[in-house]
């Protein structure tokens, strides 16, 4: 990648609403350029999309956690992304090597609406579960470093 998309990249990731105006100052390149510049990169697959990150204890969701799941019967067909999907509390879901198949992280209200998810998981997926609350958080969706051209 060459080193003006990766600093736009940079820029971009630390602040998605910035304007093009405040890149091409920051980038010290023209505005046309720095636009160009992130059309292409959406084209090629390297900007994904945009997103508002909301602050969830504002909205009641209070308590996250980190859940592992296991299948019970490790016989049956590995559909447990499907049977969880729609459950809406599931922030992501990550696939994994060891113990466990999967760990999701979960965001609720407060401690019984955690029990009553776990409950509804284990049922729905067929999986046996082990769970980390999450306490506080120093950081989180912060970008890889991006590697640098040699």
């Amino acid at each position: 990648m060459e080193s003006l998309d990766q600093r736009l990249v940079e820029l971009l990731s630390e602040d998605s609403s910035a304007p093009i105006s405040e890149l091409a100052a920051a980038l010290e390149t023209p505005a046309s350029t720095v636009h160009q510049r992130i059309k292409r990169l959406e084209a090629k697959g390297v900007i994904t999309g945009y997103r508002a990150q909301i602050d969830q204890r504002s909205v009641g969701l209070s308590l996250h956690a980190l859940v592992s799941l296991t299948p019970i019967d490790p016989a049956r067909p590995d559909d447990v992304v499907e049977r969880i999907r729609p459950i809406g509390e599931i922030e992501s879901c990550w696939s994994v090597a060891g113990t466990e198949s999967y760990i999701i992280k979960v965001a609720v209200s407060e401690p019984a609406d955690l029990e009553n998810l776990l409950a509804r998981i284990r049922f729905e997926a067929n999986v046996s579960t082990r769970t980390s609350v999450i306490l506080s958080t120093a950081f989180e969706s912060r970008q890889a470093q991006i590697p640098k051209e040699n």
